[in-house]
């Protein structure tokens, strides 16, 4: 683990959420008699990193180690924790401070882009601002900006046989495929229909184009229902264009729209009650921590004290 202690809780956690990465906002929304550090004291907690501190000692030991568990469950989660200083945390101060934990979940979309030609150029500043992890790959490294370094989240990858780069790829993720080469985007459409396990496939191509794949991906036995999940022409239909940055807005704008469709079903099987108040007139009644906690906790700070 680093101890990225001189690197400030603000611009991580903006970094940190810029690239999808998980992570927890660790606040002391509390404090009374002597503790390290002041109420709203704040860091940052990754899997790997740690940003800031709230005073050091057991008690951001303890801090940590609790961070770690709610990453390690992956949700997106609220949390209240009362910690006294004494014997038990093995500090002396003898205060008492209560700590919000607020996890981040990591956004989880994964975004594989076949060539950097126009469009591809277009896209990648669009990604780029976007909760996502992109891998940006083409055979012909002159092709890519000399700028690239400016995007935290893009990575480029130069090969050869770029349809060889696709198993690289998590579960779910999302690819576009728009190179240079007809040969090219067949060989690698077809690696990802036979993953079967891709969110998104995009492909740009023309009706006459889309028509051979389809036939020549029968004679593959590639899975027909797979071929029928690709989306083929590429993009939003409601946005037209033929310029580079249009097809890029189409794009982006599909991609946007298929991860937000995902999370919101996710966040409704985590949570039930989400899905019988979005048909609802009224809005949810409580999100995050109720009233009642801040009182219990305020009352037991009011008794130790």
């Amino acid at each position: 683990m680093t101890m990225a202690m001189n690197n400030n809780w603000n611009s991580a956690s903006y970094q940190l959420s810029k690239q999808g990465q998980a992570y927890v906002l660790v606040t002391l929304v509390g404090v009374s008699g002597s503790t390290p550090r002041n109420s709203g004291t704040k860091m940052v907690i990754t899997k790997d990193d740690i940003f800031d501190t709230i005073g050091g000692g057991h008690l951001e030991h303890k801090t940590i180690k609790y961070a770690k568990t709610m990453l390690a469950e992956g949700k997106s989660a609220q949390h209240l924790e009362h910690f006294q200083l004494g014997s038990n945390l093995g500090q002396c101060c003898g205060g008492n401070a209560t700590v919000m934990f607020e996890c981040f979940a990591a956004v989880g979309v994964n975004i594989m882009l076949f060539g950097a030609g126009h469009v591809g150029k277009a896209l990648i500043p669009i990604l780029a601002q976007l909760p996502c992890q992109v891998t940006w790959v083409d055979s012909r490294d002159e092709q890519f900006p000399a700028n690239l370094d400016a995007y935290h989240n893009v990575h480029k990858v130069v090969s050869e046989e770029p349809e060889l780069e696709v198993a690289s790829m998590p579960a779910n993720s999302y690819f576009v495929v728009m190179t240079h080469n007809h040969q090219m985007d067949f060989d690698i459409s077809q690696a990802i229909l036979k993953r079967a396990d891709f969110s998104y496939l995009g492909l740009i191509a023309s009706d006459t184009k889309k028509r051979r794949f389809e036939q020549r991906f029968k004679h593959r036995d590639i899975d027909p229902q797979q071929v029928a999940r690709m989306n083929c022409p590429i993009g939003l239909e409601q946005v037209g264009g033929k310029l580079p940055m249009e097809v890029a807005v189409s794009v982006a704008g599909e991609i946007i729209n298929i991860y937000q469709t995902v999370q919101q079903q996710k966040l409704e099987q985590q949570q039930p009650e989400i899905a019988v108040e979005k048909n609802k007139t009224r809005p949810v009644s409580q999100q995050g921590i109720h009233w009642k906690e801040f009182k219990e906790l305020l009352t037991s700070e009011e008794v130790s004290s």
